[in-house]
């Protein structure tokens, strides 16, 4: 059963190691959160699955790493700049600030409780801007990008001469964006600063209607083959008065958190705004010429756009399980082993010299393909539910047995089933235990 509050989640993530609340001895950071060593780990795990679906086993999407800052110019082209805002209100009586379009009752305060307190809507821009050099100003303004798809859009020309594709091909980026949230919250879910895995596929204008319906499809499945249940998820199109200011048609894959159903993921229809406007802005050509047809356009674009510490939060909450074992509640993280911080655990039964040199060669050879723990401490059922607790798939226990027979047990984390394997074909009882 996957998590139904989100305190279940937030106290095992601070208890375990995942997520920790940022400048914490400070009193922390609002909307800011520090990854520990399982948090950092299912991160680059998370990214990880995401490029191994959309890059590596593609030949037709490839990898950039665009800059963070941008000068004005970008965002001026891109509709950031008169765009990107959020209706802001404050309450005259509490002094709290809201999103005008997130409260329940426009008339009342949710801070507290007062009628008709709040000031006019004004737009309030959610960009970060900073300075570049040593003087501030106007000529020294930059902003830190609340997106990466613009890094995209301006390195199209360049990626289409060195990379040798053709539409439709995509660019596809994972990096860190900055937005000014007014109102940030529910955990890792919203936050000021956060990484963005996103693609823009770039097609011919006649296929736009096609290859958007498939990338709602695709992302949807990519959710469900790492293990969040098809009942948890939904593709909720956009209403018209949703979309954004480039946006033709927009789809998003919702997912049912403790507090109901919540973006997840988007897709869009771009069609060919960003580059059309980049061209204007910039005076540069930024088309396509088809010498087949020979016909030269400006490619339309399906933007599947994802979160990894969303879809990380998701994966949790899905993951998340309450059982017993021998009469012995446990927590359980039912995490895809693509995304476990540890694949396998190697778990001496003893910490004697006699087994310590054996186990630590078995974590050697395991840790040369795999993540790896290695636990000598307390008991092996106290062992086995932590390592239960964290996600991590199998464990391999090390006993006095195995100096004698040159075999170890294997124990599954969501059967608990224990199967003894000779150390000699321990990694490829592995392999095939965890698919990869």
């Amino acid at each position: 059963m996957a998590a139904t509050e989100l305190d279940q989640v937030v106290n095992l993530c601070k208890r375990r190691g995942f997520v920790y609340p940022s400048a914490e001895i400070y009193g922390g950071f609002r909307s800011s959160y520090d990854y520990g060593p399982l948090g950092s780990l299912m991160l680059r795990n998370v990214r990880e699955a995401w490029i191994r679906t959309m890059v590596q086993e593609r030949d037709d999407v490839v990898l950039i790493d665009a800059a963070i800052l941008a000068p004005p110019q970008v965002f001026e082209a891109s509709g950031h700049l008169a765009n990107f805002s959020d209706p802001l209100v404050d309450c005259t009586k509490c002094k709290q600030r809201f999103r005008e379009d997130h409260l329940t009752d426009p008339n009342v305060c949710p801070g507290c409780g007062a009628t008709g307190s709040f000031t006019e809507a004004r737009a309030f821009n959610l960009m970060f801007k900073t300075y570049a050099g040593p003087v501030e100003g106007a000529g020294a303004e930059v902003y830190m990008r609340p997106e990466t798809a613009q890094g995209m859009f301006v390195n199209f020309l360049n990626v289409l001469q060195t990379s040798r594709k053709k539409p439709p091909f995509g660019i596809a980026q994972v990096g860190k964006s900055f937005r000014n949230e007014i109102t940030p919250g529910n955990f890792i879910f919203r936050t000021r600063e956060f990484e963005q895995m996103e693609c823009e596929f770039f097609v011919p204008p006649a296929e736009s209607a096609q290859w958007y319906d498939y990338w709602c499809k695709a992302r949807l499945q990519w959710y469900i083959d790492l293990g969040i249940p098809a009942e948890m998820l939904k593709l909720r199109p956009h209403d018209d008065d949703e979309l954004s200011h480039y946006s033709a048609g927009t789809s998003d894959i919702e997912f049912m958190y403790p507090w109901g159903w919540g973006e997840l993921e988007g897709v869009a229809q771009r069609t060919n705004y960003d580059l059309t406007q980049h061209a204007n802005h910039s005076g540069q050509k930024l088309d396509y010429f088809d010498q087949a047809n020979n016909e030269r356009y400006v490619p339309y674009v399906i933007e599947p756009a994802a979160g990894v510490n969303r879809a990380m939060a998701a994966f949790l909450l899905a993951a998340y399980d309450e059982d017993e074992v021998g009469g012995e509640a446990r927590t359980i993280l039912r995490l895809h082993p693509r995304l476990a911080p540890y694949k396998v655990a190697v778990l001496p039964l003893s910490k004697k010299e006699t087994l310590t040199p054996l186990a630590q060669e078995i974590r050697r050879t395991l840790g040369a393909r795999y993540m790896v723990e290695y636990d000598d401490t307390q008991s092996i059922g106290k062992r086995y539910r932590r390592q239960d607790e964290i996600g991590t798939p199998l464990c391999v226990t090390v006993d006095f047995d195995s100096l004698e027979d040159g075999a170890v047990t294997i124990r599954d984390r969501d059967t608990t089933e224990q199967v003894r394997v000779p150390i000699a074909s321990l990694v490829d009882e592995v392999s095939t235990r965890l698919g990869f």
